[in-house]
């Protein structure tokens, strides 16, 4: 057990050998969903791209982690975080090779859309992170995991162009994009060989059925389905923005039935939801196996203001420095990147934060900073100086990136057998947010932008007058039937 004890971030054995192997999967993750963004002038030159068909393949890179983070949220509580990142780090590989060999758009796009799945990997690893953690170091493992992993897509930015150029030639994006693919599909087996689900001697939880996320009470049964909604309205977003009515990847027939399937899929859903819960409105369940399904629903409103904005924001950032002061996109870019460069502390630094001081307050300074924080944004104009806009800009991103860092403290603390699929609702809000906030951006100015996010997280901040501190104990029922209780505070 004294491998366990204390917090040693430089060892690897026990719990912290579990925690570097989480956020270097999660890392390699984050590196092959976003290999594309530093490339894609030169894809767009190789394929013959329109400037539409490269926006197009931006949204379809994200489109399929919404669903995906929901259901690789499922199948970890099911078969445990060892098994599923092994699966998705070896599948997703695949579709990295499919883009590295693409000659057409529509090739290209597929397989975009294809590696949004690899995107759901951050939720098998939260989930791995509270087995090894206890309540007390959780905020800052969860903070690592998730700031540390993030990070990928900033190492990606200033690594892949680089490669590319040092294998030389029109095909060499081909090559750093395929690398990539082949560091995914190497770790899958590094990870498989080196970890384990739970510490020695430890029960993994899992939920009692799955298909359905498990509610406790009828309430949080008619709460589940309307936070259900803004997920299958994203969805229903990126079809339109698909359609003839945006950049007319779909025929306006094709979109009609996608939204026809959206409409039959969340029906289904209703149906798998009242399968698993039904039993709720026969006889009430007992206090000591209850959850209350509001403290997910606040969390989910917090990561669509948090994790939503900076992938929106990382999207234009540069767009945005070079629009406003007249810099070149290298330079801008450069700029922009310090943005997602404050993830590597800003995230540990929320969990920390929220280990020491209680989850309800971190979380209500933090999102009162990010209002603050993109209200300050939206006041950037070109007679500024351009050092002072960059350090609002990071100030801004802190406030974000602890926030997710803080969201992410309190998600393993609801209840253990449900982490994976409550990590998966809430990562996918995170998606929903960036949808959102992506489409609004298509139809004003920066500062309106800026404004929209504000508001959101204004929001956020009265939503969460109605969380609870979590504290005490979760109870969990092992194999045999005996009561195990799980310290949250």
């Amino acid at each position: 057990m004294s491998e366990q004890a204390g917090f040693k971030l430089l060892s690897f054995t026990g719990k912290m050998k579990t925690l570097h192997l989480s956020w270097m999967a999660f890392f390699i993750t984050f590196v092959v969903w976003f290999n594309h963004a530093p490339l894609l002038a030169v894809i767009g030159d190789s394929l013959g791209l329109s400037a539409s068909e490269i926006k197009t393949l931006l949204i379809l890179n994200v489109a399929l982690t919404i669903p995906a983070r929901v259901i690789i949220g499922m199948l970890t509580d099911r078969y445990g975080p060892k098994i599923t990142f092994t699966c998705v780090l070896a599948f997703c590989s695949i579709p990295c090779f499919m883009f590295a060999l693409a000659d057409s758009f529509e090739q290209a796009a597929i397989s975009r859309f294809l590696l949004g799945f690899i995107g759901a990997g951050f939720v098998i690893g939260i989930r791995m992170v509270s087995e090894w953690f206890p309540a007390n170091e959780l905020g800052t493992a969860e903070g690592i995991y998730g700031g540390w992993g993030n990070f990928g897509s900033a190492a990606g930015a200033m690594s892949l162009p680089a490669i590319a150029l040092l294998f030389g030639g029109e095909d060499g994006w081909r090559y750093a994009i395929g690398l990539t693919g082949l560091m995914s599909l190497l770790f899958s087996a590094i990870w498989y060989f080196n970890v384990n689900d739970t510490p020695k001697g430890s029960t993994y939880f899992k939920p009692k059925q799955t298909g359905a996320m498990e509610v406790t009470s009828k309430g949080d049964f008619w709460l589940l389905l309307i936070m259900k909604l803004p997920m299958y309205g994203a969805l229903a977003l990126l079809t339109w923005k698909l359609s003839p009515n945006g950049v007319s990847l779909l025929t306006e027939q094709t979109a009609i039935v996608a939204y026809i399937g959206l409409v039959l899929l969340f029906l289904f859903e209703v149906k798998q939801t009242y399968k698993v819960n039904g039993h709720v409105f026969k006889k009430p369940v007992p206090e000591i196996h209850q959850y209350k399904f509001k403290q997910v629903a606040v969390l989910n409103v917090l990561y669509f203001a948090t994790f939503g904005s900076e992938l929106a924001v990382v999207s234009m950032l540069p767009l945005f420095f070079a629009d406003v002061f007249s810099l070149d996109m290298v330079y801008a870019g450069l700029l922009a990147s310090l943005y997602a460069f404050m993830n590597l502390m800003s995230r540990p630094g929320g969990g920390w934060i929220s280990d020491k001081f209680g989850r309800k307050k971190t979380l209500l300074i933090l999102t009162a900073g990010l209002a603050a924080g993109y209200l300050t944004m939206s006041a950037i104009d070109s007679s500024w100086p351009l050092a002072l806009a960059v350090i609002a800009a990071m100030a801004c991103s802190f406030f974000v990136q602890a926030g997710e860092g803080a969201v992410f403290a309190a998600v393993p603390l609801i209840k253990r057998r449900l982490t994976g699929q409550i990590a998966g609702m809430t990562g996918a809000y995170g998606n929903v947010g960036a949808v959102v906030y992506l489409t609004v951006l298509s139809m004003v100015s920066y500062q309106q932008f800026f404004l929209v996010i504000a508001a959101t997280a204004v929001v956020g901040f009265i939503t969460l007058m109605f969380m609870e501190e979590p504290q005490g104990t979760i109870t969990e029922v092992k194999e045999d039937g005996s009561i195990e209780l799980i310290s949250v505070s």
